[in-house]
Order: C-alpha cells, then sequence, then structure tokens
C-alpha cells in the first residue's frame, strides 16, 4: 500500500508541480554562470586595466569621491583591492524604496564605469527562479514546489530501487535500444538517479530562502555561533532612523589588520540605524571557493571590533550554513560543481515531459482496456443481448470470447460477456442466443474456475428449449480427452432442447484456420464484415536484453531468468503469461538440409516475404524422417512443412520493472538435445536478438480484487508466475504473504534467493517454507511442507485467504491438491475454487 500511496503522488505532484520546478529550473541555470556572462557582455565595464601600482584607494577616499559625485550616502562597497574586477557601490535608498542606487566605478580612480548591459534580464530570471515575479505569493508557489522535489527525490528512489541494487548498470545506464513508454521510463528513471543529489541539494539549500521557520531551523542546527546565527539567514529591514556617522579610515585599518596582506575582497555593509554595527565580509586569497566569507562586526563610528567569524576556524557544519549560496549554485564543489548544477538544472524539464508521457500512456491504456472489456455493453432498444460464456484456465479463452464479443458488437448485435462462474439457472433459460468459449484443462478437466458450474448445472434438467447456441471449444490433441469439458458442456445443452446455430468448432493449440472458421459462422449469423485476422495471431519482436544462470552447479537442468524488452509499449498485470514462438537452431537446420540437395541460402517467400531457405526452416516443424520430401525445391519443402507452435511460460515480473523477466528449465530429449522452445530462450537465441512473443492475459490467475492473506506454493521454474504475484502485492504495501517453494538442493536450487530471503527479511514476506528434496535422505516436497503446517493453513483459510499454485501438474500440484482435500475435505476444496480463492497455473 505505501508503495502504490506514493506512486500515486508521485505523479500527482508530477503534472501539477513539474511545470513549475522546470520553469525554475531553466531560470536558475540561466543565472547561474551570471557574472561570466555580464563580463562577456560588458567587458569594458567590468574588466579594468590595472595600473602600474596595483592599489586600490582605501575605502575613505572611494566613499569620499562618491559621496560628493552621487549627493547620497554610501550603504555598501563591495572591493578587489587587486584585481581586475570593477566594484560595486549601492547609495542608501530614497524614502520608500527598499534598494538603493547600484553603479560599478573603478577602484584605483573612484571613477564609474558605466552601466552593465544585461543586469534587468538577469535580474528578472532571478526574480521569476525565485517568485514567479509574483511577489511573496510567488514564494509560497516555488517553497511548495521545493519541497515536492524533495519528495520527488525520496519517492522515485523507493519506486525504482532495483532487483540488484548493487549493480551500478541497473541504476545509471541508460538503454537507448528501448522504445516508447519503455524508452520514457528508462530516460525518467536513470536520469533522475544520475540528477538526484544535485536535485536534493538545490531543494533543501533554495528551502533556505523560501520559509523562515526553514531558515531559522538550519541557523539553530548548524551556527556556532550568535554572529553567524543573526546574520546567515535574516532578510535585511527595511531603512529608517537617521543613518550613523562613520570612519572609513577605522574601518579601513581595523580590515588591514585582520586580514593582512591575504586580502582578496571585502563588502562593507553600514547600518540603516544609529546604534547599529557595521559588518564587513571578506574574502582571503586562499578562500575555498567565493561564498567562504569571513565576518567582521565593528562600531562604524570608531572601527572597534565587536565581533568577529573567521570561515576556516568554524566547524564543518557552520561552514556549511555559510555556503549555504555556494552550495546551491554548486561553487562549493569548484568550476565542475557549478557546470554539474547547471546541467541538472536544464535537465529539470525532461522529467515534466516524460513524466506527462508516461501519464498519457497510462491513461490511454486504461482507456484502451475499458473499451476492450467493458464498452461491450448492450445497445440501447429491445433486442435481447447475446450472452458469451467463456471458461478459461490460462486467458486464452477469455481473450476469444471478447474478441468474438467485439466481432458481433461491431456488426450491431448486443452482448453480455460472463465467466461461466457468474452464470446461473436464469441467465440460461432467459438467453435467447448464447456463445461458448470453452478450454478445457488437462485430460478433459473443466477449469478451475469452471467447476463449481458444472457441478452445480450441468447435472440438472433444465429446459432451455429457447437457447440458441454454438461451442468454441479450445484443447490440445496430444491429450486423450481433447476438448472434453466442452463436448460435455455441448452435449448436455443440446440434452436440454438447445438448438445448435452450427457444429461445435474445436481448436487444436490456438488452430488460426479453425478460428478464422468461428469467425466465417459468426459472420454468417449476423450478416457483418469480420475482421481480417484476430490479434490472437499477432506476435510482436522483443529483445533478449538478460539471461542469467540461476542454479550454478545443480545436478538438475539449467535454469535461467531472461529478460527481454518490447520494440513498443506492452503492458501486463502479475499473474498474466506469454507465448513464445522459438526457432530451430542453425546446427538443425543444417542437420535437416544435409542429404536433400538444397542450399541454405535459397530464395523462398514465407507470408509473402522473401527470405532465405535456412531462415524460413528455423520457424518450421523438422521431420526426422525426410524419404518423402526428396526432390521438392525450397519453396515447396517449405510449403510442406508445419509451422512450430507457441510455447507458454508464466511472466516472473512487473510492467514496472522496465523488463519482461522469464525463469525458464531447459529441457533435454532423449538424445541430450535441447528442446525446441527452452533451447532457444536459454542458448541458441544470443543476447540482444529478437524473440517472437505477445503477452496473453490470464485472469484466473490474477491477484484478488479485495485485498486478503495469500498463501503461495510452487516448485521449480513456476516461482516465476509466483514472483510476479509477491511483486505486485509488496508494490500494494500487502505483507501477509505465505510462499511455500520447493527444489533439488539449496545450496544450488534456492532460486531468486536473496530477493526472497530480502523480503522475508523486512517482513514483505510474512513466513517462507522451504522443501529442498535432494537434502536429506527422505525426499521432503511442497505438499509435505503444506501438511506439516496444516494448522497454520487453516487460521489462514479463516482469514479470508487464497491459495495461488505455479508449477507443474504432475508432482507438485497434483499432491497439493490431494493434501488440501486431505486436509479440508472436498466440499471446502470446491467452494474455494467457486469462491476464487484456489488458483492454478500449472502445466
Amino acid at each position: 500500500m505505501l508503495k502504490k500511496t506514493l506512486f500515486q503522488l508521485h505523479w500527482l505532484f508530477g503534472i501539477t508541480a513539474g511545470l513549475v520546478l522546470a520553469f525554475m529550473g531553466i531560470t536558475g541555470a540561466t543565472v547561474s554562470f551570471q557574472d561570466e556572462l555580464l563580463r562577456l557582455l560588458n567587458p569594458s565595464v567590468l574588466q579594468l586595466d590595472i595600473p602600474t601600482q596595483g592599489e586600490a584607494l582605501p575605502p575613505a577616499e572611494l566613499v569620499r569621491r562618491l559621496e560628493a559625485r552621487e549627493g547620497k550616502s554610501v550603504a555598501m562597497l563591495w572591493v578587489s583591492p587587486h584585481g581586475d574586477n570593477a566594484a560595486r557601490v549601492a547609495f542608501s535608498p530614497e524614502p520608500g524604496e527598499r534598494r538603493g542606487q547600484m553603479r560599478y566605478f573603478d577602484p584605483y580612480t573612484g571613477e564609474y564605469q558605466g552601466e552593465a548591459q544585461g543586469q534587468d534580464f538577469f535580474a528578472l530570471m532571478l526574480q521569476l527562479h525565485r517568485f514567479l515575479a509574483l511577489g511573496d505569493s510567488g514564494r509560497q508557489i516555488t517553497g511548495a514546489c521545493t519541497l515536492m522535489l524533495v519528495f520527488f527525490c525520496l519517492s522515485g528512489l523507493y519506486l525504482r530501487w532495483p532487483r540488484q541494487a548493487l549493480d551500478w548498470r541497473a541504476w545509471l545506464t541508460f538503454d537507448w535500444a528501448k522504445k516508447g513508454r519503455a524508452f520514457n521510463w528508462n530516460l525518467h528513471a536513470v536520469a533522475g538517479t544520475w540528477c538526484l543529489l544535485f536535485y536534493l541539494l538545490s531543494a533543501l539549500t533554495g528551502l533556505f530562502w523560501s520559509y523562515e521557520w526553514y531558515s531559522n531551523g538550519l541557523n539553530k542546527l548548524l551556527a556556532d555561533s550568535p554572529i553567524q546565527q543573526r546574520g546567515a539567514g535574516q532578510r535585511t529591514p527595511p531603512p529608517s532612523g537617521a543613518v550613523p556617522s562613520a570612519d572609513y579610515d577605522a574601518i579601513w585599518a581595523s580590515i588591514q589588520r585582520v586580514t593582512g596582506a591575504d586580502l582578496s575582497a571585502y563588502n562593507i555593509r553600514m547600518p540603516t540605524l544609529a546604534g547599529q554595527p557595521a559588518t564587513v565580509y571578506y574574502l582571503l586569497k586562499d578562500s575555498p571557493h567565493d561564498r567562504a566569507l569571513n565576518q567582521i562586526n565593528l562600531d562604524p563610528a570608531t572601527g572597534v571590533i565587536q565581533a568577529q567569524l573567521r570561515y576556516a576556524e568554524q566547524s564543518f557544519k557552520a561552514q556549511l550554513l555559510t555556503s549555504i549560496y555556494a552550495l546551491h549554485v554548486g561553487s562549493y564543489f569548484g568550476i565542475s560543481g557549478r557546470i554539474l548544477m547547471l546541467l541538472s538544472s536544464l535537465s529539470m524539464p525532461l522529467f515534466f515531459v516524460t513524466g506527462w508521457l508516461l501519464y498519457l500512456d497510462r491513461r490511454r491504456k486504461k482507456r484502451q482496456v475499458k473499451q476492450a472489456r467493458l464498452g461491450l455493453e448492450p445497445q440501447a432498444g429491445d433486442t435481447p443481448a447475446w450472452l458469451i460464456g467463456f471458461a478459461s484456465q490460462s486467458g486464452f479463452a477469455e481473450q476469444m470470447a471478447w474478441q468474438s464479443a467485439a466481432q458481433l458488437q461491431a456488426a450491431g448485435v448486443p452482448v453480455r460477456v460472463s465467466p461461466l462462474a457468474g452464470l446461473n439457472e436464469r441467465d440460461l433459460r432467459e438467453s435467447q442466443h448464447a456463445l461458448f468459449v470453452i478450454s478445457t484443462f488437462g485430460d478433459g478437466e473443466a477449469p478451475d474456475s469452471a467447476r463449481g458450474f458444472e457441478r452445480k448445472l450441468l447435472g440438472q434438467p433444465l429446459s432451455l428449449d429457447t437457447l440458441n447456441y454454438s461451442v468454441l471449444a479450445l484443447g490440445d490433441r496430444q491429450y486423450q480427452h481433447f476438448c472434453g469439458f466442452a463436448r460435455r458442456l455441448h452435449q448436455w445443452l443440446e440434452a436440454r432442447g438447445g438448438n445448435p446455430l452450427f457444429a461445435p468448432v474445436e481448436v487444436d493449440n490456438g488452430d488460426p484456420y479453425a478460428l478464422r472458421y468461428w469467425q466465417q459462422q459468426l459472420n454468417r449469423l449476423t450478416g457483418g464484415t469480420p475482421p481480417v485476422a484476430w490479434q490472437a495471431a499477432t506476435f510482436t519482436n522483443w529483445t533478449l536484453r538478460q539471461r542469467a544462470l540461476l542454479n550454478p552447479g545443480s545436478a538438475g537442468s539449467a535454469v535461467y531468468l531472461l529478460g527481454l524488452t518490447p520494440e513498443t509499449p506492452t503492458s501486463w498485470q502479475a499473474g498474466d503469461l506469454v507465448e513464445i514462438l522459438p526457432r530451430q537452431s542453425a546446427q538443425a537446420v543444417q542437420r535437416f538440409l544435409a542429404g536433400l540437395g538444397l542450399a541454405a541460402d535459397s530464395p523462398v517467400q514465407l507470408d509473402g516475404l522473401p527470405e532465405s531457405l535456412a531462415q524460413a526452416l528455423g520457424g518450421r516443424q523438422l521431420p526426422e524422417h525426410r524419404v518423402h520430401l526428396l526432390g521438392l525445391h525450397a519453396q515447396a519443402l517449405v510449403d510442406a512443412l508445419i509451422p512450430l507452435s507457441p510455447r507458454e511460460y508464466s511472466i516472473a515480473s512487473l510492467e514496472s520493472d522496465g523488463q519482461l523477466e522469464l525463469i525458464v528449465r531447459q529441457e533435454r530429449q532423449a538424445d541430450g538435445s535441447l528442446g525446441l522452445g527452452s533451447g532457444w530462450l536459454t542458448e541458441h537465441a544470443a543476447p540482444g536478438s529478437s524473440i517472437s512473443l505477445r503477452v496473453r492475459r490470464n485472469s484466473a490467475f490474477h491477484l484478488p480484487t479485495a485485498p486478503c492473506p495469500l498463501i503461495l506454493l510452487g516448485n521449480g521454474t513456476g516461482l516465476a508466475g509466483l514472483r510476479s504475484l509477491l511483486k505486485a502485492r509488496i508494490a500494494d504495501g500487502q505483507r501477509d504473504n505465505w510462499l511455500l517453494f520447493g527444489e533439488r538442493n539449496i545450496a544450488h536450487d534456492f532460486h531468486c534467493a536473496d530477493e526472497l530471503q530480502g523480503w522475508l527479511a523486512s517482513g514483505d514476506l510474512a513466513r517462507l517454507d522451504l522443501a529442498f528434496s535432494r537434502d536429506q535422505a527422505e525426499k521432503i516436497y511442497v505438499q509435505d511442507r503444506l501438511r506439516e503446517a496444516a494448522a497454520e493453513l487453516r487460521q489462514w483459510l479463516a482469514s479470508g485467504a487464497a491459495i495461488y499454485i505455479c508449477g507443474s501438474l504432475q508432482g507438485m500440484a497434483t499432491g497439493v491438491d490431494q493434501v488440501l482435500l486431505e486436509l479440508l475435505g472436498t466440499e471446502a476444496v470446491e467452494q474455494l475454487i467457486e469462491q476464487g480463492r484456489y488458483r492454478r497455473d500449472v502445466y
């Protein structure tokens, strides 16, 4: 919850205060080299030809000449006695004015140097930077935005904290290959990390001039002595009363006595009221920076020193207080610090722009999701809506249901989409037209979400004489009971009097021809025009960015953590899946072509695009027996071979991680060769190469809509799906998470150990039970750990906990199911399933 709240506040403040901060950054950068730019623009005014004697006139003579010329008393002198810089004088203000006239003059002659061009521009930039040129109201706005900048720095650091926190590349490396939203996020996050310390420094020092309470607090915290505390943060009061007389000869004598020959510059400020001391700030030749000021308070009439504060004698914290302006502009760290602060200030608009782009992209995606899933509402009028029910284990049936609904609605037919678990007898009896998109789980079983529907309704003797329906059955022919649940549903509907609109369409592994036939049948019923192709067949190119071995030295097969980034922004939720189109290795293609008499570079056409024969064969099934292929020319060979089917994997990361991560185990064939999908991802595809991939929504494995405790069980690479759920829970601040994980040996097969143990130590993971089967004589599995924790299991379930399982169906998932039946009973387990509190992503 904390992370979600911080995220909401981060973008909310960003799209409101971001523009002001961007403006402050540009104006601040403009005045950061003001003195150098003014000297460049006004060389004859601000730069002097030093006379041969090289000695500036003493203050008394300078004041006498300046007051005689202007007819006003001097309020401030800033002089570099030995340099080539013009000196500055400020005269006492006229009644009603805040500040008096300021002029540049030659400290060697006392003559005016003329007006410096550009001063008004830089004065305006400073007013805009500090007050937005709005006076005290502007000060309040810029002060509030500066406080928000501190929040942006701290919350942004927390929100982007990478999994590999000690890897500097994860913090500071730009990925220029990313595009769209991924690039904007990477630029926003990485550039923010680069600028983080500079923004914190400029914000924490800038607040000194924004709020009286802040400057007073810093004075009390950092000042060594009352003289520094009074002078560092006070604003000059408006002048009033008689200005005291001054003995500049005595003042100068005191300055020389204190500074000696090391004086570099001095600034004499006369008091505005009688009885107040004059203040002298001075720099020495060895001062570490241009704001390492020393201070003298003295009697203006006698020159007697009343208090003295030397920069070199102050404590470090007091030096920081004296140097607060130098810290703000970066000059505390020399010219390199000023340049870095300038660049960070100029970068401020970058965060406003990228933040808005990310916000608009998030809004656009929300609208698209709403249009795709919630926008399909019954149309106005008396026409009854078609019911579209779906039963999905991995999300494919749900996707096909929504696409069918979109096709019907495009033809003007009102629709209502619902999972089977949400349907009852009344829904079926009152519907005139219905489509059922049904997936079969395992060997003929109903998906978990539809088990309650099958138990409650399929055995009921309902009368459905008025129902016209058809069934889209999704399955896998490698199972004996292909589309078993869909067939049982069709038989029941027909036995209850339902009228088939057309024969059930059975789809083997997402067969595009069967899906196209389903589209055509719907088009025939509605008279609409079907889309050219459903999105179900659309794969996009992703780049393989990361491949890290998770179990070096393991007795089992190698397991890899893969990181992929898309060419175009793609969103997903925790629990979703990906389908990957694998490719044959170059060696497998070469072995297949041997003896066929065809060259690997022979030109062929694939989906209307020219490719070499070797490239085309990379996406085809290559049979071991090739006798029937002898004599075929290259194009005929490609046409005769079946395309490779996609492989399915659970997503192990969140979209906010910046990349889509998978945990993949290398599968080995009987001859020792790598499996097609795992071999392509973990060995044959080179880092940086393109992977054909599509994200598939898997709502059956999404997190519960209402927060509740979560019990997660998995083994091996099943950790992937559980990891994404845990990340989402932790991001939302939900800490009542219990993970039971199993593998071979703790020494080699404890995948993501540092991450899991870190969550356990931080309290984000309330409990972690491990089952490493080969670490003791008697093998121990996840289901054994669950049985041992029977009492805790019942307590968690009594508190409303939901159970999520990800991993192998044979062994782990089946074993866990048996333990749950043993501990809770069949009725309780069925109730958990119907309530959506028992969810599985198993293979």
